[in-house]
């Protein structure tokens, strides 16, 4: 019984975390592509797939938290050997080793630049594998929007974001950075699915944005800009793509099989 009422506070808690800064994104974002829109039509919530898309950040969060402190606490019992509640703590909440004694801000820096790194990596394998079809499910959505954001398949984000924390926590880097990159995370997802013309000028070169993320949701050139933030890895590795004076259109995937509902998403994949 308490592990399912922990379950519950903490898909509570994650969703009052979540729903603030959906709250300021819809109404921000709809503010913003009424009088700057990348592909002018309708508003975020008349969308395709918006309930779909709602599932989506509901669930995610609460699966993403979930999955990031049990994936370390396994590895940390059963790998290094860890098994006490004060010695996870110890070795955990802090960090610990090299990285652990640098300053905070020189820590949350390199944080910034080694995993948007690995992330870059990992995307582009989800493009390039047989692991395509778990990312075509992020791809799906015809009609790109902030709320596209959480849309990822459960496999994707064990192989990408959460592998990529759990290394991070398990090299040393003190675990409140995740308190600065949660809502950082959010906030600058749903920015570069968001329905802008923003091509941020010369810095498109250095940070993602709207523009340069909605090509590679185009089907013509999904295997272009594959950073999540920083279009700097784009650059140096020969993936980035933002034509002058044309803007992105024709979302979404050339499978028509592709079912539209969460639970038929997540299976689809997996059966196919």
């Amino acid at each position: 019984m308490p592990f399912f009422a922990d379950i519950v506070f903490g898909f509570a808690h994650t969703l009052m975390r979540v729903l603030p800064y959906m709250a300021v994104m819809g109404v921000a974002f709809a503010g913003l592509s009424f009088f700057t829109p990348c592909n002018p039509g309708q508003p975020w919530w008349k969308k395709r797939g918006l309930v779909t898309d709602l599932c989506y950040w509901f669930i995610v969060p609460v699966f993403t938290r979930y999955a990031r402190i049990g994936f370390t606490v396994l590895i940390t019992v059963y790998l290094l050997g860890i098994n006490t509640e004060a010695g996870l703590i110890k070795f955990l909440e802090f960090g610990h080793g090299p990285i652990s004694r640098l300053p905070f801000w020189l820590q949350f820096v390199l944080y910034l630049l080694s995993t948007e790194f690995l992330l870059y990596w990992s995307h582009r394998m989800f493009h390039a594998t047989r692991l395509w079809k778990y990312h075509a499910v992020h791809h799906s959505s015809e009609d790109v929007e902030w709320i596209s954001a959480a849309r990822f398949h459960p496999l994707n984000l064990l192989l990408g974001a959460v592998l990529v924390d759990v290394l991070a926590l398990l090299s040393g880097f003190n675990a409140d950075i995740f308190l600065i990159m949660a809502p950082l995370d959010t906030l600058t997802s749903g920015w570069v699915h968001a329905n802008l013309n923003w091509t941020l000028g010369p810095f498109k070169y250095v940070f993602a944005g709207p523009v340069f993320h909605r090509w590679h949701h185009t089907r013509a050139h999904d295997g272009v800009n594959f950073a999540g933030t920083f279009s700097l890895f784009d650059v140096i590795f020969g993936t980035f793509y933002m034509p002058e004076d044309e803007l992105p259109k024709d979302f979404g995937i050339d499978d028509k099989e592709m079912p539209e509902s969460f639970g038929r998403q997540v299976l689809y994949p997996i059966l196919n």
